[in-house]
This record gives structure tokens, C-alpha cells and sequence, in this order.
């Protein structure tokens, strides 16, 4: 049986990825977006770690707060000042056998994407 090498095994899995970067985790290779928001805010899952997280993919400078929140309560946000820069993200939640959502607030309220 051959092993299976250190750069591809998964770097966190379901609840030991809560609260890390993504951009510094195996979870953003094989990262796709499921849902977005009416404010642009994408939720991004991860299948090979079960994890979700918000990302807003910039160029616009009306959203100011982006978060990721999953159905156990757990919750990571992220504020920026906007002038139509690059994405952001929040940090992961566990997504595994739950549901996430992805939010986003601007000067003229708040938005969610549907639950996944």
C-alpha cells in the first residue's frame, strides 16, 4: 500500500477546522462557492474538510462586514473599509453534518445567503 503524501493529506477536518484561515489550510484546494448572498458575500465549502466560510469577492466599496455562521452557533466575521480592493474572507466553521450561512452587512442593512 503506498502512502499517501504530507502536501496532500487534509490539514483539518469538521470541527478542528473552527476558527482557522482558510488560505492557510489544504480546504481552500478544493473550495467551491454553494451559495451567495443579494450582497455578493459567497459561502465557501470545502468537501475534503467539511468547512465553510464567507468571502466577499471585492471591487465594490459598499459591504463593510462579511460573517460565516453555522447552525450550532459558531461564528467568525470580518470587517474591512472598502475602495474596491481584493477578496476577504472570515476564518472556517464546521460544516460537517450541519448547515452554514454566509452574511454580509453594508450601510443599508443585512443580508444572508440561504443555509448549505
Amino acid at each position: 500500500m503506498a502512502s499517501t503524501p504530507a502536501s496532500a493529506a487534509t490539514s483539518c477536518l469538521g470541527s478542528t477546522c473552527t476558527g482557522k484561515d482558510p488560505a492557510t489550510t489544504t480546504c481552500q484546494n478544493d473550495a467551491k462557492t454553494v451559495t451567495t448572498s443579494i450582497l455578493g458575500t459567497e459561502l465557501r465549502y470545502s468537501p475534503s474538510c467539511r468547512a465553510a466560510w464567507a468571502r466577499y469577492p471585492g471591487g465594490t466599496d459598499w459591504v463593510h462586514t462579511i460573517k460565516v455562521e453555522n447552525s450550532q452557533g459558531n461564528a467568525y466575521s470580518t470587517r474591512f473599509n472598502g475602495g474596491g480592493g481584493g477578496a476577504v474572507w472570515t476564518r472556517m466553521v464546521n460544516d460537517k453534518d450541519i448547515v452554514s450561512r454566509a452574511c454580509a452587512t453594508d450601510d443599508g442593512g443585512y443580508a444572508c445567503s440561504s443555509w448549505y
